[in-house]
């Protein structure tokens, strides 16, 4: 083992014990090889000394500074658009008063969760052309994503699966909303917005005679609107009155309206949602979900590269605990640190 002052580290050397922040989060792990990345890193903390192995080999040093090649994502994308077409026929035979295909929605699920480890709220991004397919795509991110936050928040494992029932049918009820007012581009009438606010109510009648499904299923298709503190659609419930699921579905459908890209906006900044739903938390939603959600969304995406709101593209390479939203970024050898630095914001994950 030797101590070596940061500034006298060189490319190549591996650390032997892991290097803290002064609040003891871990900043670097152990038996990483420094890259010209990490001493930024360590000198933007002010860290001192480290543990050190010894020198590594050049072809190892090389291989470290080597972006490594990503595995395309082809499983997780082959099983998301199949349930992408599943919901579609869905919606089609819930428009025929036919029966919904229960069974073959759980396998398809079943079966993309095997690859739900290729799948980043944050930086997974679908691509559709119309306000149908973004309704589509939109029901489905809201359905994986809520089936990571049953998990996260610690509901059991029997309720997993019934949360992604809930938010890929928390908008079936659209269906009988007229087609016209749902894909208007421009600014709704009051009339309007009463007729899109029904489809709480039409998906709860849709569903409720479906025994494969639990009461939170259903229930979470006329809640999802809710907000805790009285002010959602359509029955003005408070937070006492609403079901676990639906508070776990709104949080996400709220971070998916905002993110897709909208056929008639552009989407908003993951980073800045989040802050949104942050700020939401202190009334109109569950703060334990949104707490739980930013926590692990964001601690997904050390070594994410990103843009900032003034243009320059870099590296987060540290989140603190308390400001999640607001990472440490590393662009040209220089630490942003978005914490202080209030006036920008990542804008794009690239």
């Amino acid at each position: 083992m030797v101590s070596v002052k940061v500034d006298q580290l060189k490319l190549g050397e591996k650390l032997l014990e892991d290097v803290l922040t002064p609040l003891g989060s871990t900043l670097l792990l152990k038996e990483k090889v420094i890259t010209e990345r990490d001493l930024n890193i360590l000198t933007a903390f002010m860290v001192d000394k480290v543990e050190i192995a010894s020198s590594a080999p050049e072809d190892e040093q090389l291989k470290e500074e080597i972006p490594k090649h990503k595995v395309p994502v082809s499983n997780f994308n082959r099983e998301y658009e199949k349930i992408v077409e599943l919901l579609r026929k869905v919606s089609q035979l819930v428009l025929a008063s036919q029966p919904i295909p229960l069974l073959d929605i759980r396998n398809q699920l079943n079966t993309i969760f095997e690859h739900l480890g290729e799948y980043n709220p944050i930086t997974y991004t679908p691509t559709f052309t119309d306000n149908e397919d973004y309704l589509l795509h939109k029901s489905v991110v809201t359905s994986l994503t809520s089936y990571l936050m049953a998990r996260w928040v610690g509901l059991p494992q029997k309720d997993w699966m019934q949360v992604a029932l809930a938010g890929l049918l928390m908008d079936i009820g659209n269906v009988k909303v007229d087609a016209d007012i749902l894909n208007k581009p421009s600014k709704l009438t009051e009339h309007e917005k009463q007729q899109i606010q029904m489809h709480t109510i039409y998906g709860y009648q849709i569903l409720r005679s479906i025994t494969g499904l639990n009461d939170g299923v259903k229930l979470a298709a006329l809640q999802h609107h809710e907000r805790v503190d009285g002010s959602g659609y359509p029955n003005k419930f408070v937070g006492s009155q609403l079901h676990p699921y639906s508070k776990i579905v709104a949080v996400a459908d709220i971070y998916h309206a905002m993110t897709l890209n909208h056929v008639y906006r552009k989407p908003i900044s993951p980073y800045l949602v989040l802050e949104q739903i942050q700020s939401d938390a202190f009334g109109k939603l569950d703060p334990v979900n949104v707490r739980m959600f930013i926590e692990k969304v964001t601690n997904f995406n050390t070594g994410t590269r990103v843009r900032l709101s003034d243009g320059r593209v870099g590296e987060i390479v540290f989140f603190e605990r308390d400001h999640p939203t607001r990472p440490w970024v590393s662009v040209g050898g220089t630490i942003v640190n978005l914490t202080i630095e209030r006036s920008l914001h990542i804008t794009e994950v690239i």
